[in-house]
């Protein structure tokens, strides 16, 4: 399994971009999945990024980070700055980590350790999500989980299948939010209607997914398209 920690960076400064994402493209188990310097921009696109964390500079026009990591409800953050003084405020939204510039890498490659740990030690302990249904609030096993597909009567609604076999209407939300509670290493947008547990991969190839969940309608494996835009991320999340 791919386990590969997805970033996203923002520093509004360009060179230091630059030198940021150089360092990051060295340590090994790190992905920049996309570079901003501009925060307004990374907060409207976030909701439609898969990424494990943020690693942002302080200061910058506009919204500066200790804002723009409010705004990412919950997202592990490192922050970068040259200034000592946002040291406790950092500390006091949770930050993983602070760094002082310049930076160095080995110094970076700590923070990212950590952030490591605080992710695994997150899905740990929070095994299921509370989600609006068709019969009130639920809680979701994400163990229990096999898929979940675009309802075909309102498209705002998707459906639950776990794995007993019962289906879940969740009422009135986006797969990008459902992509944001869900465990990334666990599950994966495979097309524009289906969010698969990779527990329900049997075989693939690069157009199809035959899964292990047997279809309502008979007694035959569920077979899935594997969509071209959401075909990479899927490959890497299955390698060995």
């Amino acid at each position: 399994m791919n386990t590969k920690l997805k970033c996203l960076l923002l520093d509004d400064e360009l060179p230091g971009l630059t030198y940021l994402r150089m360092l990051c493209e060295q340590i090994p188990g790190l992905e920049v999945v996309k570079a901003f310097n501009d925060p307004l921009k990374l907060i409207q696109a976030s909701a439609d990024l898969d990424f494990d964390l943020c690693i942002t500079d302080i200061e910058m026009p506009g919204l500066n980070g200790l804002e723009v990591a409010q705004l990412l409800k919950g997202k592990p953050i490192i922050f970068i700055t040259a200034y000592k003084e946002f040291a406790a405020e950092a500390f006091d939204l949770d930050a993983v980590d602070y760094i002082r510039k310049p930076i160095q890498k080995e110094r970076l490659e700590k923070a990212i350790l950590k952030a490591a740990k605080w992710i695994e030690k997150g899905k740990a302990e929070k095994q299921f999500m509370q989600l609006n249904t068709n019969k009130g609030k639920a809680l979701v096993s994400f163990e229990q989980l096999r898929l979940i597909s675009s309802a075909e009567k309102d498209k705002r609604d998707k459906i639950a299948y776990l794995e007993n076999g019962q289906e879940i209407t969740l009422k009135n939300i986006s797969f990008e939010q459902l992509l944001l509670l869900l465990p990334p290493d666990r599950f994966c947008r495979i097309s524009k209607k289906d969010i698969l547990s990779l527990k329900a991969v049997k075989y693939f190839t690069h157009q199809e997914i035959t899964t292990n969940i047997i279809s309502e309608n008979s007694d035959r494996e569920l077979v899935l398209s594997l969509g071209e835009n959401f075909r990479k991320d899927f490959l890497e999340k299955v390698s060995v």
